[in-house]
């Protein structure tokens, strides 16, 4: 199951998920995000916790104080490849810095699927990050 289908969330902060200038960095305790939409973007960094596969936590205050999903969480869960990469890590894999290069469409199993193939991954309004790459699916407008 896609992690965004097991937060909820505003379409507000879908938005800002999506068009806010988000930095990511791999840490020991899960994904660190920078919002370098911000003046002072080192002001604004915050923890995601990963359980499962799933953004559970932030550190920032939006998360502590309101009901649903912070951006920063909706940010993480958006971008699969985070994901896999905090996954990975946690077995002992080795993370490439560029998430890998991988030349065929695969779904969750990652048993190769041919584009016109139903991707198990992918929402109905929101591509999978695969399906964008491959160019089997565009990015909504």
């Amino acid at each position: 199951m896609h992690p965004l289908n097991q937060l909820e969330f505003s379409s507000g902060v879908a938005k800002r998920a999506q068009y806010e200038a988000f930095e990511f960095t791999l840490s020991h305790g899960g994904v660190q995000v920078r919002n370098g939409s911000h003046e002072h973007p080192s002001e604004h960094e915050y923890l995601v916790r990963i359980d499962d596969g799933v953004p559970v936590s932030c550190s920032c205050p939006a998360d502590k104080h309101y009901e649903g999903a912070c951006k920063h969480r909706v940010a993480v869960a958006i971008r699969r490849p985070l994901i896999d990469a905090i996954a990975d890590r946690a077995t002992g894999k080795t993370v490439a810095p560029d998430g890998g290069r991988i030349e065929t469409a695969t779904d969750s199993n990652n048993e190769e699927r041919t584009a016109d193939e139903a991707c198990s991954e992918c929402l109905d309004d929101f591509p999978c990050w695969e399906c964008v790459r491959t160019g089997n699916k565009p990015l909504p407008e």
